[in-house]
């Protein structure tokens, strides 16, 4: 016969209910989805990405010895569009069946000056021609590739109860407005996508930089009279 002490069988009741209760934890249903647990709310409401090609049609006039005015702002507004976020090179399509060839050539070589004009590198554009066989004039083609930053589909704050109080779980409207703002701002959607490959740096400039600092010297580039940030007093 086995004698089992008062302090004993008090310890054996602790923790059998111990057990009990951690039984019951276990099972027990919880608020907490597994999606909740895996990256954070700006990651549960991501910005996508899509890609597209821009085109810009300009008509040969077969009475015309020069481009219109019209059709010159539309070339150097399309050529802007692409020194901003364009992708890949640009394109400048002639036309091989054309009511007025040799405008055609003057006007290829025009979007050419204007690019270059822009900033854009001659081997950054790509000549090509199409339309060969065609028994229609067709238009001078300009193209590239731009991104598109593609905001997530934010839940309506109607369909949510914030009278639920089951958990401390964020709702999952918590962070969408911010993305949704950010695809509207963001300048290139293309960095979505990548780091964009840095340029040259200025090696003898940080030179000069570092050697300012270790002197304790100011590093801000000294401004003249004529830049200066002052207001004027000339309507005092």
């Amino acid at each position: 016969m086995t004698i089992v002490s008062k302090s004993h069988r008090t310890m054996l009741a602790l923790g059998a209910g111990l057990m009990t209760l951690g039984a019951c934890a276990s099972s027990a249903p919880t608020a907490v989805t597994s999606d909740y647990l895996e990256g954070t709310a700006l990651t549960r409401n991501e910005i996508g990405v899509t890609k597209r090609t821009e085109f810009l049609e300009v008509a040969m006039n077969p009475e015309a010895s020069e481009l219109s005015s019209e059709d010159r702002a539309r070339i150097h507004r399309f050529i802007e569009a692409y020194a901003q976020k364009g992708h890949g090179p640009l394109v400048l399509s002639l036309p091989a069946a054309s009511a007025n060839p040799q405008l055609a050539v003057t006007a290829l070589a025009e979007a050419r000056t204007i690019a270059w004009e822009k900033g854009i590198q001659y081997d950054e554009i790509s000549g090509t021609s199409h339309g060969a066989g065609e028994a229609y004039s067709q238009p001078m083609i300009l193209a590239f590739q731009a991104y598109d930053a593609v905001a997530p589909e934010c839940a309506s704050l109607a369909t949510l109860d914030f009278a639920d109080v089951a958990s401390n779980n964020n709702l999952p409207t918590l962070g969408c407005s911010i993305r949704t703002n950010l695809a509207a701002m963001i300048a290139d959607p293309a960095d979505l996508l990548g780091n964009r490959p840095l340029g040259q740096s200025d090696m003898l400039r940080r030179e000069v930089i570092l050697e300012k600092f270790r002197l304790g010297e100011s590093t801000a580039a000294e401004r003249s009279n004529q830049e200066s940030g002052a207001v004027s007093d000339a309507v005092n």
